[in-house]
């Protein structure tokens, strides 16, 4: 019997994607309520699984694909006693899949992932429908875990020092897909609104005599600088300095690194790659900040390295998210929750994904630290047992649902 609110029945009935839009109003105020300076009420397990609970609730009625995904397994929300109950989607379902809800809203920014897959390019796609709340969630991540004002003032330095930002990126107008860029230029617009700039063109590339200049006119204004770019952005312009390091900047200074060595041909370990930005902007280790985010989520985990209590090396480090997520360490065949102190594949939970899945499945392997992560590297050949299981399952949903 076909549900109620599967595609075929929501598609053609507006009265029943209405009443979807009048329960997501309550979620979307609970979670931007949740965003604002300062409000930790969903560091509480409990509070943090009464909405993720609610929001899969939702998810399953204005997600066809999803919805019966979840309702295959048997799993009634209300039955449900904890946040780690729920079943998350493999981040590659993004590529196969249309995961966003029912909605009369339009689509206000499409993100895709990189890649390739079987050798033929497979891009991952995001479709945002409310920028808002994804700007809310990353400033408030990047305002907290960065020791930056999520309120802007003072141009973002809590020490009342404006900062310089500069991206070792594409702008956004020049890679609208890229969530990246749109990340950094909601950061500049925030934080440093009269003098960011993004220093690469629409296939990353940039010139080292460029950020030269922004380093120089950075100490003429006695700002500090935050730079922000890609690994591999960073390993091209250590190879291109050629020992020849960046006039030294000011005091306050650091470099925020994203991750990004996937699908190059080269990897360097994390230690040779800082230990080459050290050198490059003449920085100590402890301001080399590491952000982990994903196409798949709207929210981003840190390093709370400048904020201290973590160890300044690379492989002493960890990851923290916001209070609106929450990540758990899988096994990679069963995905049963790994013993406590082993390796396993991060499945995070979050909750500012109100619009397509909150539970998503990375091919990342990692290890619990405290309230966060230690992020140990990419599941290398086969995709993980478990990631593939679920992959078909979704599949074999997407089947039923008519999507």
């Amino acid at each position: 019997m076909e549900h109620p609110l599967s595609a075929r029945a929501a598609g053609t009935d507006p009265e029943i994607v209405g009443r979807l839009v009048e329960r997501r109003a309550p979620l979307r105020t609970a979670l931007r309520d949740a965003m604002r300076p300062g409000e930790e009420r969903l560091r509480d397990e409990g509070e943090f699984t009464r909405l993720a609970l609610e929001i899969l609730a939702y998810q399953m009625d204005a997600n066809p694909v999803y919805g019966a995904f979840v309702r295959h397994r048997g799993i009634e929300p209300r039955r449900l006693g904890h946040w780690r109950e729920i079943p998350p989607v493999p981040a590659t379902a993004f590529r196969e899949l249309p995961l966003d809800g029912l909605d009369v809203r339009p689509v206000e920014a499409v993100f895709r992932t990189s890649g390739t897959r079987g050798g033929v390019e497979a891009r991952g796609t995001h479709r945002v429908r409310d920028l808002s709340l994804y700007h809310d969630s990353l400033l408030r991540s990047a305002g907290d875990l960065l020791g930056l004002d999520p309120a802007g003032r003072g141009g973002g330095s809590r020490a009342g020092r404006p900062l310089r930002i500069i991206a070792l990126t594409p702008s956004p107008g020049a890679r609208p897909d890229s969530s990246l860029a749109h990340m950094l230029g909601v950061w500049m617009d925030a934080w440093d609104p009269d003098g960011g700039r993004f220093l690469a063109d629409a296939q990353w590339r940039f010139s080292p005599a460029a950020l030269r200049r922004e380093v120089r006119r950075s100490r003429g204004e006695e700002r500090p600088l935050l730079v922000a770019g890609t690994a591999f952005g960073f390993w091209h312009l250590v190879r291109e300095l050629r020992g020849d390091p960046l006039p030294e900047p000011p005091a306050g200074s650091f470099v925020v690194e994203t991750g990004g060595f996937k699908g190059r041909v080269r990897r360097v370990s994390r230690a040779e790659l800082y230990l080459g930005i050290g050198r490059a902007f003449r920085l100590p280790s402890s301001r080399i900040v590491s952000e982990y985010g994903m196409t798949e989520l709207l929210s981003q985990f840190y390093e709370p390295l400048l904020l201290g209590g973590t160890p300044a090396e690379p492989s002493g480090r960890h990851y923290l998210g916001p209070a609106w997520t929450r990540t758990a360490v899988l096994d990679p065949g069963s995905l049963a929750p790994a013993g406590e102190g082993e390796a396993g594949i991060l499945c995070h939970i979050d909750l500012a994904n109100l619009d397509s899945v909150a539970a998503v499945l990375t091919e990342d392997l990692g290890i619990a630290a405290g309230a966060g992560f230690r992020l140990l590297g990419r599941a290398e050949g086969a995709e993980p047992r478990g990631c593939s299981l679920a992959m078909e399952e979704l599949l074999e949903a997407g089947r039923r649902a008519g999507r």
